[in-house]
């Protein structure tokens, strides 16, 4: 079984994530760190819930917000029946050795009533981060 470190569940969606540092994929001599995060997304509820947007925050070690709004997820916009759960995996490159994302899926249930659903805030770790908590 897959274990999911951050986890958010809003009236019954469960949001769980997963991140990687992609050292393959990095080049930290020109400040291109990379990872890849893994997404679940859980419908608990007794109805039928289609994912319709995503909005992103993503916050790098030296305080530059990126904001990433688009339909849907990785070009789909999955409905979840009850009990159902939608994966799937994406990337995000910084210019920054570590930072942190977080947000909010849009859902529309069956009477195309709305639901923002708690995307958890995840934090972006590479082993070049020399930062050190106070």
């Amino acid at each position: 079984m897959t274990t999911f470190p951050y986890e958010a569940e809003t009236a019954g969606i469960i949001v769980r994530v997963r991140p990687t540092y992609l050292a393959d994929e990095s080049k930290p001599s020109e400040n291109k760190f990379v990872w890849a995060y893994q997404v679940e997304i859980e419908n608990a509820r007794d109805e039928a819930w289609q994912v319709v947007s995503r909005h992103w925050q993503i916050v790098d070690a030296h305080g530059r917000v990126q904001n990433v709004e688009g339909e849907g997820v990785v070009g789909q916009t999955p409905t979840l029946e009850p009990g159902g759960v939608f994966r799937y995996t994406s990337g995000a490159p910084l210019s920054a050795p570590s930072g942190m994302m977080g947000g909010r899926y849009d859902l529309l249930g069956p009477s195309g009533e709305a639901l923002t659903a708690t995307i958890p805030t995840f934090s972006l770790d590479s082993p070049f981060d020399r930062s050190r908590p106070s």
